[in-house]
């Protein structure tokens, strides 16, 4: 890490925070990499990242120095992540289902379903 001249300290730890969290956290934490079986079905794994970042400092100085033009710096950082599966993509090469992970009551399920259903009715009808 090169210092700048004027660099304040605490922009050193944000900048060593963020770029621990960019290795943690990328693209194919949220869409996982691709998943086929042996029939051709494309299974992405789907999630959720939730990231809290804090960063504080503060110089302090000792009150029994007489020069206080520099003082001493203190300072910290923390961050969490929290990678959650919401659900996967499927794909058979004819269409694409969302398959959520989450606990549904009876009825949301029921109306998810109803598309599929409706169209089945109409074809059969059709026929």
């Amino acid at each position: 890490m090169i210092i700048q001249p004027n660099e304040h300290p605490i922009e050193r730890i944000m900048d060593t925070a963020f770029t621990k969290i960019r290795t943690l956290c990328n693209a194919d934490t949220v869409v996982g990499h691709p998943v086929t079986t042996a029939d051709g079905v494309s299974i992405v794994p789907i999630s959720k990242v939730t990231m809290g970042f804090l960063t504080g400092g503060g110089e302090y100085s000792d009150m029994s120095r007489e020069d206080y033009s520099e003082y001493p710096f203190a300072g910290g950082s923390g961050a969490g992540v929290s990678v959650s599966p919401i659900g996967f993509l499927v794909s058979d090469g004819k269409s694409v289902k969302m398959v959520n992970v989450d606990d549904k009551s009876p009825f949301d399920k029921i109306m998810e379903l109803l598309p599929e259903v409706m169209d089945g009715f109409v074809h059969t009808v059709k026929k």
